[in-house]
């Protein structure tokens, strides 16, 4: 349950594009979560797209950690929040993290704030979904 298989990354050039185009975000840094409800092919209930911009990292060294790190706290945190909240109310969506902040930082600030992403998706998502 703890993986991130090939299944759960979010590839496809034309869904990606929906996904910016009209896809809902929110920020709670150093996070930027963009969010859609899309039909998925398989068991999965969500894709996910991460990124670190060149911008703010112009490293790739750093952009790499950035992106491992990320990736790292998202497989912990998915199977104990995000897969039975979107399972709960058979959904499935494609989703993209961006790191927006201007240092690197420590991984338990990290995971903390990815925590309260979470938090802040689920009311988000159930606010656009209640009209």
């Amino acid at each position: 349950m703890y993986s991130f298989s090939k299944e759960e990354r979010l590839c496809n050039v034309k869904l990606i594009d929906k996904l910016y185009h009209s896809g809902s975000s929110f920020l709670l840094y150093p996070f930027r979560i963009i969010w859609l409800k899309e039909s998925l092919p398989g068991e999965n209930p969500v894709q996910v797209l991460i990124s670190v911009p060149k911008k703010r990292f112009k490293r790739a060294v750093d952009r790499n950690l950035l992106k491992r790190r990320i990736r790292e706290i998202y497989r912990h945190q998915k199977s104990e929040r995000l897969y039975p909240f979107l399972r709960e109310n058979s959904s499935t969506i494609i989703r993209g993290i961006s790191d927006i902040g201007k240092e690197i930082g420590n991984y338990a600030f990290m995971e903390k704030k990815f925590n309260s992403a979470i938090i802040k998706f689920e009311k988000v998502y159930l606010d656009s979904h209640v009209e």
